[in-house]
């Protein structure tokens, strides 16, 4: 009997390498170098396999509109750093590359997902070009973003006494910075002293802190599934097992966390409880109560990422409900941070735990970095005083809650629909009624990134579920490029080339 993973491998098409690349003579780097950063990421991708015949010089000069000198450099850099190989009277063809290149498992356990996988998106957001639409995308557009709020506070530090900027930072984080959370968290109904927040780079390495504080090779971590896809990957690389907790509308599966938890008894459960990490939606107060009696049954930490905190409205009918404020910091662990707010580069996040746990992350911390960048917390605290921030975050929340109308009007005309309502956030987990793998094929040959909800399970399973970012759909082409792709693949399922596909 043919299964599941069987029609998802035969169903992969490859992608025609005569199809336009989207050159372009304005992006300022020439076009020897966009072909050759062009095939290099679909090589890498594997999108184009070893073996894969290569079109002519002529040929892909024609399909591109380009010279053939143009295409014969770039091909002959393309042999020299290995991506292709020359053949005499036969042409130019994909070469097979080294196993030091990949290393993701051969044989991945299905409890464990592939790190190749894992980081497909995260390269292609990093390699993306001028002209690439990034509707997959975890960041809100720069224009939506205040650069100038960001430059004067820069400035406003660069002119303080100079050599706090050349010594290293305090390992704990800086203080008038951890003061302003403490009042901040205050504001959440969160009650943490200074010398329980520690300032880090990011919520990536409050993560990891967290992570290699608790957890023991062979240990399990419970996750939200779907949830943020890069933690799955950093948790099996201690050695962890990762288990997904199925996300409901209102949190998790009740039943299921308690079912596990009994099995598994895992060591820490990561949640987003407010505008979860894909479908933005928020935990129900009987929810939050219910999570806490498990941990304290079954002795394990929960530990809350709250980084799209100050993108919820907050309203009372709206009421975003929190786990700490409900456990006083003693078995939850609260992370924070500006990075979808503010701007990516500054790299501030922070922790807030109970004091015992707060002092051993703090040692864990110096020992890992020593220190965080004290000048992006400096620049953090000085917006965060100014009184600046509020009005910011006041501007996105109205022009993401216009944005996600508009969107979800047009998804469903296309046939797209939302897999949970939720009346604020960037994201839209939706149910494009296809295998999204091949979708985000599809649309990367059209230069357009998306987010397969398959990267979004630790099971990592075919997945007919997408993320959208509503604040990247400004570009007109992107929803009808779906349509018609979703067209597509719909009418191979139908003609029994496509299988069907599991929930994420």
């Amino acid at each position: 009997m043919t299964n599941t993973a069987d029609l998802h491998k035969r169903a992969v098409v490859q992608p025609d390498p005569t199809s336009p690349q989207h050159l372009s003579r304005q992006t300022g780097i020439s076009l020897v170098e966009q072909i050759v950063q062009t095939v290099t990421a679909r090589i890498d991708d594997k999108r184009l396999r070893a073996g894969a015949r290569m079109p002519s010089i002529r040929q892909y000069a024609e399909a591109n509109g380009v010279s053939r000198f143009t295409v014969v450099e770039a091909y002959d850099r393309l042999v020299a750093s290995g991506y292709l190989e020359s053949r005499r009277g036969s042409g130019f063809y994909v070469r097979e590359r080294s196993p030091l290149a990949n290393t993701a498992p051969s044989n991945p356990s299905p409890d464990q997902p592939s790190r190749l996988d894992i980081v497909w998106l995260i390269r292609n957001m990093f390699r993306q070009t001028p002209s690439q639409s990034v509707p997959g995308s975890g960041l809100l557009p720069n224009d939506w973003l205040d650069s100038e709020l960001i430059g004067n506070a820069l400035r406003a530090v660069s002119r303080q006494q100079q050599s706090v900027l050349l010594q290293y930072g305090t390992p704990q984080g800086f203080l008038p910075l951890r003061q302003q959370l403490q009042l901040k968290l205050a504001e959440l109904e969160i009650s943490a002293s200074p010398e329980q927040i520690i300032t880090t780079t990011g919520i990536t390495q409050a993560l990891d802190l967290v992570a290699r504080h608790f957890l023991q090779p062979g240990d399990t971590v419970f996750v939200d599934d779907p949830a943020w896809y890069l933690m799955f990957g950093s948790f099996s690389m201690l050695g962890a097992k990762v288990v997904g907790i199925p996300r409901l509308q209102d949190g998790p599966d009740m039943a299921r966390l308690a079912e596990l938890a009994a099995l598994h008894k895992p060591k820490l459960f990561v949640i987003n409880s407010v505008l979860h990490n894909p479908t933005s939606t928020s935990l129900s107060a009987a929810k939050a109560f219910q999570i806490l009696k498990i941990a304290e049954e079954h002795d394990f930490i929960v530990v809350e990422d709250d980084i799209y905190c100050d993108l919820h409205p907050g309203t009372t009918i709206q009421h975003a409900t929190r786990i700490a404020p409900l456990d006083g910091l003693n078995r939850v662990i609260y992370l924070g941070g500006f990075s979808k707010t503010l701007a990516a580069n500054l790299r501030v996040g922070f922790i807030a735990a109970s004091h015992e746990h707060a002092r051993h992350l703090a040692d864990r911390k110096i020992l890992s970095t020593m220190t965080s960048s004290e000048l992006g917390e400096r620049v953090v605290h000085k917006i965060l005083t100014e009184g600046h921030y509020r009005k910011h975050t006041d501007r996105l929340r109205t022009r993401l809650a216009a944005a996600r109308e508009k969107v979800s009007l047009q998804l469903e005309k296309i046939g797209m629909r939302a897999a949970a309502h939720s009346p604020a956030g960037m994201f839209i987990w939706a149910d494009a009624g296809c295998d999204t793998a091949l979708l985000t094929e599809r649309a990367l040959e059209h230069n357009c990134l998306l987010a397969p909800g398959s990267l979004f399970s630790p099971s990592q399973l075919p997945s007919t579920h997408l993320r959208l970012n509503v604040a990247m759909l400004s570009d007109p082409a992107i929803l009808p490029l779906l349509e018609r792709e979703i067209s597509r693949l719909g009418q191979a399922g139908r003609d029994g080339i496509v299988g069907l596909h599991g929930k994420p």
